[in-house]
């Protein structure tokens, strides 16, 4: 009190004291005042350096941690497209009898413990997997009344079942069952059984070329070729009834072909609905053999061209792709599609495969997936995957691969040489079905009429694969995003433009902080509330809700005019200050009401009492309660404050200056907020809608709760859509660690973040040119 002046002395570099001059009002005396600065300055010095390092280690753990999560994310996606591999784990000498001649075929089981070989004339050897010593060797039931019959063929048709065509024309399906046990003394032992299921009679010609039998205790179905031309069928099933009865039912037809060539290989399908037969001229002919039929000629193509002869044959795990080999080294997939009246009667190329120099001699399906082991005549081992068209594998030895077998579980490839040498191979495939085409393009799936973006991770049967299309997912995002930012970024924005430039302070200071708190509330509640609530009151009102958004704006319209005619008298100016929310409210109310009143009739005159019929029967279009304009609400209430709130301190940071002196030349309230306020605050308002936009295009809960997480690709505001972070959700319970699904899970999580960082950096390249042209306002 009393001090009019304080002047300060300099102070030297380095010094802990300082001068200070001052003069008292009432005295007029001038004092010098020295102040030791040490204490103060020390402390101060140490508080700056502890913000400082504690700033840059805290932004540091930020950015690291941010890397980190990357990084992570990364590791668990790339090795979706890591590309197979083998490995020769072991090799040893198949010793067999001198009077045996070569393996008819070999086979090992799902831990490679045990690999079994049959041989002519009825035997089959089973050895150690590891060491190749000799475990065990069986007799195989020879056919009643020839116990001299030797084996010709043996063919794989299943999971440890084989086909078995003997010298007299006779064929056995066996079993081939591997049993682990443990002794007395706790040592696992495996013991070795082969079961017949039955030996069928030879044809009448005696002669049996080829045979293909799919068995299990209860039915059968036997197809065996007797000619060029003509296979028989035996159809057999045992059924019992509560009394214990047992009934057999035999069919037994013959198909004589009059495709162009003779017979060369056959095949049917898991179900024994299906006959495939091929020719030596190309010709691939498609049998109905099921219940009910005997013999219908459904469809008959050429795989290739003329001439070219057909020389391998294989069904693809699930029994509905047939896979062909042709002489020219062409390995094709083919499925059945569905004609105009909705019935499967068309097989058409759907894959090519593989393309080699030499002919195709085998086909092997896998037990496991939709990938194929495929041999050609110079020996080597190719492996496919159907779906994916996945070149994965090469096997090539010297001496030429004569015999080959791939365990159930799909890992161990098992190969015998020209010299009787056997070689374990393990098959590393992790993920063969996806790649980048069955992720992000079009598949033509079996069942379906064409390719198509579908995601389905689970199905009713293991035979199915899944569909892991990322397309409808990503889709989704937008479409949910892009309904929810129409519907936040008008009302945020305009409500920040009418709250800065039109509402009085007083009630700004209270609308501001109220939408803030909205911010607040838990996405969790925001679902719940639209998907219990919301959804059901605008199923029953649609009519009303659409024709309110034209409805509302026309009752506006007379109030507005009304407002000529009062311009200028004392009640309009109080109101025109920051009060005409006072009337627009009521309005709002009104036309709502008139909506309200006015929906069903026009429902019931325009849409015969329905819309959501009128949608389903004239637009093909379906109604879903939880659909699109169910998240726009949902969404976009979760981004209006964020919208609203940057948007508003933009407006608010502009000088008071340049919105004066756009009123004082005369222009009106509106001019200067939309043409001169606006524009100068557009880097501000761009970044609050890239923030909002990068708030919806991340939630989580609300589209989960809110929608039916349809992954359909559909603009129509009418059904729902599924998300890629609605999707995690749902599917990360069920993802086995590891697999195929759970990789793509986190890829998917990459993809979100790749969207958003990329839209952000677009964002800010855009932002920083608007501050370039209205920075002089700011």
């Amino acid at each position: 009190h009393g001090i009019i002046g304080t002047l300060g002395c300099p102070v030297r570099r380095g010094s802990d004291r300082a001068t200070l001059l001052t003069r008292n009002i009432h005295s007029g005396s001038t004092q010098l005042v020295k102040s030791d600065l040490s204490s103060s300055r020390g402390l101060t010095k140490i508080v700056d350096q502890v913000a400082k390092w504690g700033i840059t280690v805290g932004g540091l753990a930020i950015i690291g941690t941010v890397v980190l999560m990357i990084v992570l994310i990364l590791n668990v996606s790339i090795p979706l497209f890591k590309s197979p591999h083998t490995e020769e784990i072991t090799g040893h000498p198949l010793t067999i009898d001198s009077d045996a001649g070569a393996a008819l075929s070999i086979s090992i089981d799902d831990y490679r413990e045990v690999i079994y070989a049959i041989h002519a004339p009825n035997r089959i050897v089973f050895l150690d997997g590891a060491s190749g010593d000799l475990l065990e060797e069986q007799s195989i039931a020879t056919p009643e009344g020839h116990p001299d019959a030797r084996l010709t063929q043996a063919r794989f048709s299943g999971n440890h079942e084989y086909t078995l065509i003997w010298d007299t024309g006779h064929v056995s399906s066996v079993f081939v069952k591997l049993r682990p046990s443990f002794d007395d003394e706790g040592v696992r032992r495996i013991t070795f059984q082969v079961n017949n299921r039955g030996t069928f009679p030879p044809p009448e010609s005696g002669t049996t070329l080829n045979a293909h039998v799919k068995a299990d205790d209860e039915n059968s179905t036997v197809v065996i070729q007797d000619s060029p031309n003509t296979v028989s069928v035996v159809r057999s099933s045992k059924s019992t009834n509560f009394a214990g009865t047992v009934t057999e039912e035999k069919t037994e037809f013959a198909i004589t072909s009059e495709l162009p060539g003779t017979i060369t290989h056959l095949v049917i399908n898991e179900q024994r609905r299906n006959l495939y037969l091929a020719t030596d001229q190309g010709y691939l002919a498609w049998w109905e053999i099921g219940r009910g039929t005997e013999g219908t000629l459904v469809d008959s193509i050429y795989v290739n061209n003329a001439d070219t002869p057909i020389t391998a044959l294989a069904m693809v795990f699930g029994g509905i792709s047939v896979v062909v080999g042709t002489e020219d080294g062409q390995v094709m997939s083919y499925f059945a599609t569905e004609d105009e009246e909705g019935y499967r009667t068309d097989l058409k190329r759907i894959r090519q495969l593989l393309d080699v120099d030499e002919p195709i001699t085998r086909i092997l399906a896998s037990r496991r997936d939709k990938s194929l082991l495929i041999q050609d005549q110079s020996g080597a081992v190719h492996s496919v995957h159907n779906t994916s068209e996945r070149y994965l594998a090469k096997l090539e030895q010297d001496p030429d691969i004569v015999q080959y077998a791939i365990s159930s579980r799909g890992d161990t490839v098992v190969t015998l040489d020209d010299s009787s040498h056997i070689t374990v191979w393990d098959y590393h495939k992790p993920h063969p079905e996806a790649s980048i085409g069955t992720l992000f393009g079009k598949v033509w799936y079996e069942k379906y009429d064409q390719p198509e973006y579908v995601w389905q991770s689970s199905a009713p049967s293991d035979d199915y694969e899944p569909k892991l299309s990322l397309m409808p997912l990503i889709f989704g995002s937008f479409k949910g995003t892009l309904y929810a930012m129409v519907f936040a970024v008008p009302l945020a924005l305009l409500g920040a433009l009418y709250t800065n430039q039109f509402l009085s302070p007083s009630i700004r200071a209270i609308v501001k902080p109220v939408v803030e708190i909205m911010a607040s509330i838990p996405s969790v509640v925001i679902g719940f509330l639209v998907a219990l609530w919301l959804a059901p009151l605008i199923e029953d009102y649609l009519v009303a809700f659409l024709i309110s958004f034209f409805v509302i704006p026309l009752t506006m319209v007379p109030f507005v005019l009304m407002g000529h005619f009062i311009d200028g008298t004392r009640v309009y100016r109080r109101i025109e200050r920051g009060y005409e929310f006072i009337i627009a409210v009521p309005i709002v109310l009104l036309g709502g009401y008139l909506s309200y009143l006015f929906g069903p009739v026009i429902e019931n005159v325009m849409f015969d009492g329905s819309l959501q019929q009128w949608l389903y029967d004239s637009a093909d279009t379906r109604y879903d309660q939880r659909n699109a304009i169910i998240i726009a609400f949902g969404l976009g209430f979760v981004s209006i404050p964020i919208i609203f709130t940057i948007s508003e301190d933009a407006l608010s940071n502009l000088p008071e200056s340049l919105r004066a002196a756009s009123l004082a030349l005369g222009a009106s309230r509106w001019q200067t907020a939309w043409r001169v306020v606006l524009p100068s605050a557009s880097p501000g308002i761009f970044a609050a809608c890239i923030i909002g936009f990068g708030r919806v295009i991340g939630e989580t809960m609300i589209v989960l709760m809110a929608t039916g997480n349809t992954p359909i690709m559909d603009w129509s505001p009418f059904n729902g859509m599924r998300t890629l972070s609605a999707n995690i959700a749902v599917e990360i319970p069920e993802a086995p660690v590891d697999g195929t699904l759970y990789r793509v899970l986190f890829l998917s999580a990459a993809l979100l973040f790749l969207l958003t960082f990329t839209l952000n950096t677009v964002a800010e390249l855009i932002r920083q040119r608007l501050r370039k042209k209205y920075g002089r306002f700011q």
